[in-house]
């Protein structure tokens, strides 16, 4: 059995990539003034990369962390649904539950120890969310019928 050390490198290296992922992904979000800013993006992954790491470090078993994960991935889930919203037959949210689902696998692979694929992962995502938003705006026919926007 491994013994959990709140002081330990490891555990602080947890906290700090996970600050770092949330954060990048946080700020496309905050500057594009959208829902799950840099706090939120944060916690998310701060939290889901917490439980893991707990998960893994006070376990000799192996299967407690896949336990973890597993209610980890329910409860994520029912985050991202309160933040989906119908109006007139117009759903909104649904990027930033995805947002909020992501983030916990994010948090996911840092709890596990995959700092290296976790970064990448946050940058992917920011690429992702910029660059659909490109494309959608320079060609309209994407948007046509999936969503309503607001002309400048």
């Amino acid at each position: 059995m491994d013994y959990f050390d709140p002081f330990g490198r490891a555990f602080w290296t947890v906290i700090g990539v996970a600050i770092l992922c949330g954060g990048i992904v946080g700020l496309e979000r905050q500057f594009r003034g959208k829902p799950a800013g840099v706090r939120t993006s944060i916690l998310v992954c701060l939290g889901t990369a917490v439980f893991i790491h707990l998960g893994t470090a006070l376990s000799g078993d192996a299967t407690d962390p896949t336990r973890v994960l597993g209610q980890l991935v329910t409860g994520i889930g029912f985050l991202g649904a309160g933040v989906m919203f119908s109006r007139r037959g117009i759903v909104t949210g649904v990027t930033t539950a995805a947002v909020i689902w992501v983030l916990a696998a994010i948090g996911a692979a840092i709890g596990l120890g995959r700092y290296v694929g976790a970064l990448a992962l946050a940058v992917v995502i920011v690429a992702v969310l910029v660059g659909v938003e490109v494309l959608e705006s320079s060609v309209k026919r994407l948007t046509r019928g999936v969503h309503e926007r607001e002309e400048d």
